[in-house]
């Protein structure tokens, strides 16, 4: 006989058929649900009931028995497709799971962790000493059958709980970040409860060596991740994305990874999700992850895999148990008490952990979510004998209302309640970092000699990102030594550097290390243009080969000191194209943290027309807003350039020019504002073998007394494969 049989014909046209009707009936009952305001899960778990032995099984006792056959063979194949989808979620959840965030509120989380267990525990154990003998299994002790309540009612669902947070925007919130760690000390407890009891129940006694050894595999799996793990995951992706360019490398690493974690996890007896979320964690962490893997990751999980697993939650469940009027009654305490008992042990340990009144309402309503985890233990449970049918059932209507009771819930309490100040502010950051264009989060790069201009443009980088952003200062070791990188180091001193330096080869060591995944590159470039190409060999050829933005620096022309003090005026030519967004997001970034002012100019071109507008009064002293102009096409070009400006919370002036030349009017405007720095954007062509950016903004680079900075975007479509630029 064959060590790996396969399924018959009919079993595969079995498979086949309920991926069809699960996925099919789940994501369009998602789809229903949420036009009427509700996460899609709450419609998958919905079909999982409708396809379940309760209706289906009801309306057409025939169709049922043969799309959902009573063979432990086709049940386990489908029931791998949702433990995979469950798996891949928790990654998921890992990637955006903020350890610095649970950090910050680690006392609150401490104390809802505690309250969200002990208190149903306690309040399980009570209901399971009550309970009629028709609930406890038939080959059960009433003891172990009261421990099983207990962990019944005091377990979470972190795939469920973490598939709410995403569908309602609330993964990121203070709360939802507590709930994350929260549910996972919950699972992680409440897996090693059940263990333990299932042990019991085995053997009908406790084995305190066998607790013993689960609590130290599973500190010692905590630790392991988080050092050798996150390591090891760094050095591998680091070595991957050296090596080749795309999405498919790292997300093979991702993949392998996840199932090494997931493998580890269930044989320590612990559960293999659990170790999924770790892999999310330690993968999102790593600054060698390809951010493109997330969303690859995100679409095959959330269109097929998830909605598999939480639509098979409802199909072992049967009402018809509830037609007893005891069953029934004894089944609504068991929910009440569920409900009440982790709502209130969430809310109490909140308000212990410093956490506001809302924030424990929604803490108790997302911990309330029991989900699938709820039925596997209720299936461990029935399968052990220690639970009867009744109790059995009790217990997944418990999950499954639940879980669906905590989205509209989460929507009412969160309603017209952003947040604290604090978290206010940094939801809006993390907003407009994500719709930048330049501006982003991920790593800078400066390939640097320790030349002023590079040293200038390492200034303009750190002034214009946010602090968290960390750099790589990228060197050319010479015969006695690398350059005196000591301004740069003093310049980029409050925030995370690395320094490396390499031998030889410059344009092909930065190359290959934009591979590793860099945000934007920043070179300085001398005060002269190359009589034989556009700026210097090496940046004419980073131009035309990053395939990431470049940030030019040249520094002004008699600057006495290696750095200014801070640039006082800018002048930022707007235009309606994605590279003049970015040379705004890096003036705007630089107002709001130097005091930068800001002066939009927009040039209509006119070359057979004399100037027939002259800037207006007091250029620097007013405000235009949108609204404020007549209806031109360069009125709306500077109202859509206020209005971003308006999100980095800059108020600029504006000013438009019309003349014979766009570069001698940027210039004119320049010296009238008495600016002391041009930002300016510009899309990366190639011209007779040579990078392009476009006659203006070369003229402004050889002509412009002042620092000019041009953020040089590279042409590149969305759909290359490389993922590193956005158009």
């Amino acid at each position: 006989m064959s060590h790996f049989p396969s399924l018959s014909e009919h079993e595969l046209l079995v498979f086949w058929a309920q991926l069809l009707v699960v996925v099919g009936l789940a994501r369009g009952l998602g789809a229903l649900f949420q036009r009427f305001g509700q996460p899609p899960i709450v419609g998958e778990l919905a079909a999982g009931v409708v396809l379940g032995p309760s209706i289906l099984g009801k309306v057409w006792a025939g169709g049922f028995d043969w799309l959902f056959p009573t063979g432990k063979t086709q049940a386990s194949a489908l029931g791998a497709v949702g433990w995979l989808g469950v798996a891949l979620l928790l990654v998921l959840t890992g990637f955006e799971t903020d350890v610095e965030i649970i950090r910050r509120l680690g006392r609150a989380a401490g104390s809802v962790a505690a309250g969200a267990l002990a208190i149903p525990f306690g309040c399980g154990l009570l209901i399971g000493t009550l309970l009629p003998a028709g609930f406890v299994g038939a080959h059960s002790q009433r003891v172990v059958f009261t421990l099983f309540v207990g962990v019944g009612l005091s377990i979470s669902s972190l795939p469920v709980i973490a598939k709410i947070l995403s569908d309602l925007g609330f993964m990121r919130r203070n709360f939802g970040q507590v709930t994350v760690a929260v549910g996972m000390v919950n699972d992680l407890v409440g897996w090693l409860a059940l263990g333990v009891i299932a042990g019991l129940a085995e053997s009908h006694k406790l084995s305190g060596g066998r607790l013993m050894f689960a609590l130290a595999a599973a500190a010692v799996l905590l630790v392991a991740t988080f050092t050798v793990g996150q390591r090891s995951v760094d050095r591998v992706l680091r070595t991957v994305r050296s090596r080749s360019q795309g999405v498919v490398p790292p997300m093979t690493v991702t993949l392998l990874v996840t199932f090494l974690m997931a493998v580890i996890a269930q044989a320590i007896k612990l559960e293999a999700v659990l170790g999924a979320f770790l892999a999310g964690i330690i993968l999102g962490r790593s600054r060698f992850q390809h951010r493109e893997v997330g969303r690859h990751l995100e679409a095959i999980t959330m269109s097929v895999l998830a909605p598999v697993f939480f639509a098979t939650a409802g199909l072992r469940l049967d009402l018809g148990v509830l037609a007893k009027r005891s069953t029934l009654l004894w089944t609504a305490g068991i929910l009440v008490a569920a409900v009440v008992s982790k709502a209130g042990g969430a809310y109490l340990g909140a308000r212990v952990g410093g956490l506001g009144s809302r924030e424990g309402l929604a803490l108790g309503s997302a911990l309330n979510a029991r989900g699938a985890v709820e039925v596997v233990i209720a299936t461990v449970g029935l399968s052990l004998g220690v639970l009867g049918m009744p109790a059995y059932t009790a217990i997944v209507v418990m999950a499954i209302v639940t879980s669906m009771m905590a989205p509209p819930l989460l929507r009412l309490i969160m309603r017209d309640w952003p947040g604290e100040t604090e978290e206010r502010e940094r939801l809006e950051k993390e907003a407009l970092l994500d719709r930048n264009l330049l501006v982003r989060p991920g790593r800078l790069l400066i390939p640097s000699r320790g030349r002023p201009n590079s040293i200038v443009a390492a200034q303009i980088l750190h002034f214009a990102w946010p602090d968290e952003v960390p750099f790589t200062v990228l060197s050319v070791k010479g015969e006695e030594g690398g350059p005196d990188l000591t301004a740069i180091e003093n310049v980029l001193a409050d925030r995370e550097t690395e320094f490396r330096e390499v031998d030889s080869d410059t344009l092909g060591a930065i190359l290959q290390e934009v591979r590793l995944g860099y945000t934007a590159i920043g070179v300085g470039v001398n005060d002269a243009v190359a009589t034989d190409g556009l700026l210097s060999p090496v940046v004419d050829d980073l131009l035309a080969d990053s395939p990431v933005p470049l940030v030019v620096v040249r520094r002004a022309r008699k600057q006495e000191t290696a750095t200014p003090s801070a640039f006082v005026r800018a002048l930022v030519p707007v235009s309606g194209t994605p590279a003049s967004r970015a040379a705004k997001e890096l003036a705007f970034g630089l107002s709001r943290n130097l005091g930068t002012r800001i002066v939009l100019a927009h040039v209509v071109n006119r070359p057979d027309a004399e100037p027939v507008a002259a800037m207006a009064a007091a250029v620097g002293e007013r405000r235009v807003g949108p609204g404020l102009r007549s209806g031109s096409a360069a009125d709306a070009v500077l109202d859509q350039a206020v209005g971003v400006a308006e999100e980095f919370d800059v108020a600029p002036t504006t000013i438009t020019r019309t003349g014979t030349s766009t570069s001698e009017e940027i210039l004119g405007a320049a010296g009238e504002v008495q600016a002391d720095l041009i930002v300016m954007g510009a899309t990366v062509r190639r011209l007779d073998g040579r990078p392009f950016l476009g006659h203006n903004v070369e003229q402004v680079l050889e002509q412009a007394p002042m620092t000019v900075v041009v953020v040089a975007m590279p042409d590149v479509t969305p759909a290359s494969p490389d993922g590193l630029t956005r158009p």
